[in-house]
């Protein structure tokens, strides 16, 4: 059962790396004028929403591997995942089958239409606000002298950018130089979802043998 749920935990990390990959580079690509409406809205709201689920299910298979006496954080982790799954998805979904067709009809903004400090705005930055705190927690139920490090200081680090990404979504006045504030996050968030992947892949091989 163990070394099913770690290969099962490979598959879903490794899933939302790629989605938090091609999350990034569609991201630069909107930054530097190379995707336009609605392609490049399409095309980002698609890899987000492709890195939700997958996300979930490798902190749900992070929570099952782990010992009893440190499931408390990764249940802290697995709950915050939870919460982020819940936003971004209602968020993405709405995007891609509501707001973006409806707009290429009538291009009114409306209250479901994303826009600097909007209701799904805001909306949005509280789920990658839950995935940073999830990731955090996470990272307090390895232990320090265990041999995945790199695993535990990328989950650190991909919290401690939550201030930033509080500040890229809500400073008062938004521009691109703010928005990129939160850059630090296209590193930190596939980085440690690809060796959560790799934590996976570690612990079905040594089951294995």
């Amino acid at each position: 059962m163990k070394q099913r749920t770690a290969l099962a935990g490979f598959y879903f990390a490794l899933a939302a790396f790629l989605a938090a990959a091609g999350y990034g580079v569609v991201q630069l690509m909107q930054v530097a004028g190379m995707l336009h409406y609605p392609l490049g809205d399409r095309l980002i709201y698609s890899f987000s929403l492709a890195i939700a689920p997958p996300f979930l299910l490798a902190m749900l298979a992070f929570y099952d591997l782990l010992p009893a006496e440190r499931r408390f954080w990764s249940h802290a982790a697995l709950l915050f995942a939870q919460l982020y799954a819940a936003y971004v998805i209602l968020m993405y979904v709405v995007q891609l089958a509501t707001v973006i067709p409806a707009s290429l009809n009538d291009p009114r903004d409306t209250i479901l239409t994303v826009k600097p400090h909007s209701f799904f705005w805001t909306l949005d930055a509280i789920g990658y606000i839950c995935l940073g705190i999830s990731t955090f927690f996470a990272a307090f139920a390895l232990n320090k002298k265990s041999d995945h490090p790199w695993l535990r200081r990328f989950l650190l680090a991909n919290g401690l950018v939550v201030p930033l990404i509080c500040v890229a979504y809500f400073y008062p006045h938004f521009s691109t130089l703010i928005l990129l504030i939160g850059s630090p996050w296209l590193i930190t968030a596939p980085g440690s979802m690809l060796l959560l992947a790799l934590y996976f892949l570690k612990i079905h091989n040594s089951d294995i043998t």
